[in-house]
């Protein structure tokens, strides 16, 4: 199977962690990556706050292109 290239893919994605009911906790960017996997995608990593208590969240995120590894 050849390997799947996103051409239209953006260079960046933003990341919104929102609850149920609509209350924004943070946003976080996560740019395009070649994994050392040799798959390609977005990753983004940082610390979501709780806005009623300030308790953070360590936050890390793959996304990868399904098929995307050689």
């Amino acid at each position: 199977m050849a390997k799947v290239v996103d051409n239209d893919a953006p260079k960046s994605l933003i990341i919104e962690f929102k609850t149920p009911s609509g209350e924004v906790w943070a946003t976080l960017t996560a740019e395009g990556r070649e994994f050392k996997t040799g798959s390609t995608g977005f990753y983004a990593n940082g610390k979501v706050k709780n806005p009623k208590n300030g308790l953070p969240y360590q936050v890390g995120c793959n996304i990868i292109l399904v098929g995307s590894k050689e």
